[in-house]
């Protein structure tokens, strides 16, 4: 009896032994689990769930619309209101395009597209092929009226038949379409980059008073109407160099201007800064002669390019200085800049009066760096808006001449 009891454990010991076994279990159990939290803090879960994945979308989504908003904020007065507008114009805005005419003369793409009125040439090319032309003139918001007076002064035209030409062309639309009558021509427009189309159409007043006016030549003494014409840009295309980009440490010289003294500011201009050893102002074209493309290059080392008006109001240095990298110096009277109801000009282009011309150094030495550099920030913003491309891309030129076509369309209905 006393030998059999011997070798039996007691009660106790057996669940003090099973005890500790759990609490060790448990124990291992908590530190299994603290470890695989502190893991998935530091990486991802192998496979999302859907939720998960919802959510990476929706976030990808608006930062993908706040980049979108960023791309057209700042240079913008009303930005939200543009970049709404703007889906609607791509999405309804149908534009109907005259066929008549004589071929060789209307409804043509002008001799080439390049040099200074290439603007015109790629208006033309790019109607014909986008998506707001309409065969349907019932569908259409505006009618085009394809007149290349570009394309007859090519051909030796003179200003006098031109116009003759073109009154013929007009009134025959007038008389073999309904259309004109409806607004008497208000939901009508021309393109006419080159300033002959300007004079080639002045002798037209029918024309020039009630239709859209889209041209180069937006100077109040001409009779432009900024709430009714719209100031094309003039660019001189293919540029010869890369756009300017973020240079500025390489921009030493205060400001530049070279050409042809062919108005009263240029004179002045020349007469009174051409010896000045910060602004620098040749009374002339740079000579080729002297180096390849020096003129162009200039654009890539200066602050500030001066644009005074010439024979015309308008000028493609204006351009040129956007393109390369130059906040432009606006100096000319009675201008209505491109793009002016949507573009805020004061935020990259400096914009004087003629008579400041005597100040203009003091003028451009006086602001503050913090300001040249927001202005040239804002500078590559709008470059895209100033090219003009075949096919046509998201706001360049030819968008942002087909969004104020838009902006005149409503403008008419109400």
């Amino acid at each position: 009896m006393s030998s059999g009891k011997q070798f039996q454990s007691p009660p106790s010991s057996a669940f003090c032994s099973f005890r500790r076994s759990l609490l060790t279990l448990a124990v291992l159990s908590l530190i299994s689990f603290i470890c695989f939290s502190l893991k998935s803090l530091k990486s991802p879960l192998q496979n999302p769930s859907p939720t998960t994945l919802v959510s990476a979308k929706v976030e990808t989504e608006n930062v993908a619309e706040e980049e979108k908003k960023d791309e057209i904020s700042g240079v913008f007065h009303s930005p939200e209101v543009f970049r709404l507008n703007y889906g609607e114009m791509e999405r309804k805005f149908k534009v109907y395009i005259y066929p008549d005419g004589d071929p060789n003369t209307f409804y043509q793409t002008p001799r080439k597209l390049t040099g200074k009125y290439a603007g015109e040439g790629y208006f033309f090319q790019n109607i014909r092929e986008s998506r707001f032309r309409t065969e349907d003139p019932d569908q259409a918001d505006l009618f085009f009226i394809p007149i290349s007076c570009h394309k007859m002064r090519g051909k030796g035209t003179s200003y006098e038949n031109m116009t003759l030409i073109v009154q013929s062309y007009v009134e025959g639309l007038i008389s073999k379409y309904p259309y004109w009558n409806r607004t008497l021509g208000a939901d009508h427009f021309f393109v006419t980059c080159h300033d002959v189309g300007v004079r080639a159409t002045e002798g037209l007043p029918l024309l020039v008073k009630n239709s859209i006016r889209v041209v180069c030549s937006p100077s109040y003494d001409v009779g432009f109407i900024p709430h009714k014409d719209v100031a094309l840009p003039q660019v001189l295309q293919p540029f010869a160099l890369p756009a300017g980009g973020n240079d500025v440490e390489n921009r030493t010289m205060l400001g530049f201007w070279a050409g042809h003294r062919n108005s009263k500011i240029r004179v002045i201009l020349a007469r009174v800064w051409e010896n000045d050893t910060d602004l620098y102002v040749l009374n002339n074209r740079i000579n080729r002669a002297t180096g390849d493309l020096l003129y162009q290059k200039r654009f890539y080392i200066t602050k500030y390019c001066i644009c005074p008006g010439g024979s015309q109001v308008n000028s493609a240095r204006i351009a040129d200085s956007i393109h390369y990298g130059c906040i432009p110096v606006i100096l000319s009277n009675y201008y209505d800049l491109p793009f002016n109801d949507i573009l805020d000009w004061r935020k990259f282009s400096i914009i004087v009066k003629e008579s400041d011309v005597y100040q203009l150094k003091q003028i451009l030495q006086n602001i503050p760096d913090e300001e040249f550099l927001a202005l040239h920030r804002n500078l590559i913003k709008v470059q895209r808006h100033f090219q003009w491309n075949s096919p046509p891309t998201k706001y360049d030129a030819f968008h942002m001449v087909m969004y104020e076509l838009w902006l005149r369309h409503h403008v008419i209905q109400y």
